[in-house]
């Protein structure tokens, strides 16, 4: 983990880039009912997409490894990255594939999503091992493991700086853990990563230890509704969530997997820099939709140049 304080640092993304529906609606219908929108968004979504451009505006250099289709939505997405200042060169556009889409039903502050996120639209190892050298060159390496798995060891092999898991591997998660240095998970995805329930702090403070003896040097791991849980070799910190009302959950986990990134390759403690990233995702969940702005989040006194 960095130990100095960074004024300019790199930072690379593994992850999905899809075309964002957002519906604002009233109610749910049941079978053969509907109801009215009450507001839509159509936008630059994805996990990998949304985490690189909030580095981007918490002042890293950003670039993102992903994949869209050879059609007009995948083009449009990759205009919009460059507009937002991510780096789009590893982005791959993939012949006769459509570009990914999910749709965002919001509902009194609860989200339901529909995908359409065909195969061929995940980051392979050959993705990755084509982008060799930006990965290599970047202070840290934000891996989205809803990618394969196969993809995610290979972008964790090639990483030379902090290597940051966001998720639950579908596979080789001994093999991912132990070449992480930060591991990230919501509350679903850290019972699914420790084979236990997580039923408060104490149980994920547990669950955090349990996690660093398998390879990462900070554990960073959501209690809904109450607090997210970091975890390191000399302690541990409860930070509670924000007191935002929550519009749309969506992309709150983006924004706290961005922030604690920065905050950390930075060389801030891993408290501070969870307490960032809380932030972070309060900012992100009151609004409609994943697409955030973290432009001019606090800092604390150290800023970046």
């Amino acid at each position: 983990m960095a130990t100095g304080y960074r004024l300019t640092m790199r930072i690379a993304v593994v992850g999905q880039i899809a075309r964002d529906l957002v519906l604002v609606v009233p109610e749910v219908p049941g079978p053969g009912g509907h109801a009215d929108v009450l507001e839509r968004r159509e936008v630059l979504g994805g996990k990998g997409a949304n985490i690189a451009r909030g580095t981007r505006q918490l002042g890293a250099t950003a670039a993102v490894v992903g994949v869209v289709g050879d059609d007009r939505e995948g083009r449009l997405l990759v205009e919009r990255l460059d507009a937002d200042g991510v780096a789009t060169t590893a982005v791959v556009c993939r012949q006769g594939v459509r570009t990914a889409l999910i749709v965002d039903v919001v509902c009194d502050g609860a989200y339901r999503y529909l995908e359409d996120i065909p195969e061929a639209t995940l980051v392979t190892a050959d993705d990755v091992r084509a982008a060799s050298a930006m990965l290599a060159g970047a202070d840290a390496v934000v891996v989205q493991l809803e990618q394969p798995a196969d993809a995610a060891l290979a972008a964790v092999r090639a990483s030379s700086g902090l290597v940051v898991l966001d998720g639950a591997p579908a596979g080789r998660a001994a093999e991912l853990l132990a070449a992480a240095d930060v591991a990230r998970a919501d509350h679903g995805e850290a019972e699914a990563l420790t084979g236990r329930s997580i039923t408060g702090v104490d149980a994920a403070v547990r669950a955090g230890r349990e996690l660093l003896a398998r390879g990462p040097s900070v554990v960073a791991l959501e209690v809904p509704g109450e607090a997210n849980v970091l975890t390191w070799d000399e302690g541990s910190a409860v930070i509670p969530l924000t007191d935002e009302e929550v519009v749309d959950p969506t992309g709150g986990g983006d924004a706290f997997v961005a922030a604690l990134t920065v905050a950390l390759v930075r060389g801030d403690t891993p408290e501070d820099a969870g307490r960032l990233a809380t932030a972070a995702a309060g900012r992100a969940v009151r609004h409609p939709g994943g697409r955030t702005d973290l432009t001019g989040l606090d800092l604390g006194a150290r800023q970046l140049g």
